[in-house]
Formats: C-alpha cells, structure tokens, sequence
C-alpha cells in the first residue's frame, strides 16, 4: 500500500500500526524473508519521519 507522506496524522498512524503488524507477523514465521523486513522496517521508519514533521 503505497501511502503519501503528507496523509493526516492519524492516517500515518494507522499505516505506521499496520507496518509494525506486519513486521511482527514477518519476524514470527520460521524463516522470515530478511528483505522484506528491511523494506517494511524502511516504509515505517518513513513514515515515522513524516509524523515528526507534521505539525499539531
């Protein structure tokens, strides 16, 4: 889901929520695929970025 930057924060909230979902659910299974941690972790870090930015 691609997602702009400058969404509501409570919108880059969710999307930072459901990243970290599945991360966790990536991370859990037996042989976790470590690229698409790494992107997921990216898109996250991203997003978080954007909610310190976001004024309010």
């Amino acid at each position: 889901m691609e997602l702009s930057l400058s969404a509501s924060p409570s919108t880059l909230a969710a999307r930072h929520a459901e990243l970290d979902s599945q991360i966790a659910e990536e991370t859990a299974r037996p042989h976790p695929d470590n690229a698409i941690v790494a992107e997921l972790k990216k898109a996250k870090l991203r997003i978080k970025d954007a909610l310190i930015r976001t004024p309010g």
